[in-house]
């Protein structure tokens, strides 16, 4: 049976992360060769290999990538080939985080520029590339169940968390940014969608949990894991025509 993404490459960015070291597991299992991209590359190796990812293969390589510097961004794009990218990153400054009422414009707009100002040169350069070698790409960007409705902030009652407005005006953002850059392209062969996932766990507190899973068809907070589906359908040729949408994985928890 032939795999999902046979014979394609990826450029997995942010590959170093929760979701980014995932997904290039699940990449070269749906049979792809990988080029995974962080901004530390020891550190990058270390989480492949915690993950079971042979990082000696034929089919990964390791580079380095700043996501927030265009130099950086513009060396990757030229001086490797591939049919499709993933943007897992998520830069932020140290202040990220915090409540609204205690956010400065400063550190808002650090964040923004950090994060969608990122997001913009990613897929602005993976929009170049595309134009300069005419063979067919996709992009994929990760965006968030809150890119899409507002926040539900009683789940964050009696817990320390909350949902940062950065987070909320990135993930939004790049849902029509991917609108204006296909549609500035018009191609058929190239497209950018996004796929929004819900909460997905990473050791918060029980009582968050609770409040979330009561908000979802029962599944509650998603492994890291089940998102990925979408990911790889959209990296594949059978979302061939589908372009600048947005698959949305919460178990209902947006409706």
């Amino acid at each position: 049976m032939e795999k999902l993404l046979e014979n394609k490459k990826i450029l997995i960015a942010g590959a170093g992360g929760l979701l980014g070291a995932n997904l290039v597991s699940e990449v070269l299992e749906q049979g792809a060769s990988v080029i995974a991209a962080d901004l530390n590359v020891a550190g990058l190796k270390e989480c492949l290999l915690s993950k079971g990812v042979n990082v000696n293969s034929k089919d990964i390589e390791l580079i380095e990538l700043d996501i927030t510097d265009e130099s950086s961004v513009e060396n990757i794009f030229f001086n490797h080939d591939f049919n499709g990218a993933v943007n897992a990153t998520y830069p932020r400054n140290k202040e990220y985080g915090k409540h609204f009422l205690d956010v400065s414009l400063n550190s808002f707009n650090e964040n923004l520029s950090l994060h969608l100002g990122s997001a913009f040169l990613f897929s602005q350069q993976a929009a170049a590339y595309f134009i300069r070698k005419g063979e067919p790409f996709s992009l994929v960007n990760i965006s968030s169940i809150y890119g899409v409705v507002a926040p539900d902030f009683d789940i964050y009652s009696n817990t320390s968390m909350t949902m940062p407005v950065e987070y909320a005006a990135i993930k939004a953002a790049i849902l029509h940014l991917n609108k204006y850059i296909v549609s500035y392209v018009k191609n058929s062969d190239f497209r950018i969608n996004s796929v929004s996932p819900g909460g997905i766990y990473d050791g918060q507190p029980e009582i968050f949990l609770n409040a979330y899973k009561e908000k979802t068809n029962g599944k509650g907070m998603l492994s890291v894991k089940e998102v990925l589906g979408g990911v790889m359908f959209l990296l594949s040729e059978q979302s061939r025509y589908i372009t600048a949408q947005n698959i949305v994985v919460d178990d209902g928890f947006s409706l």
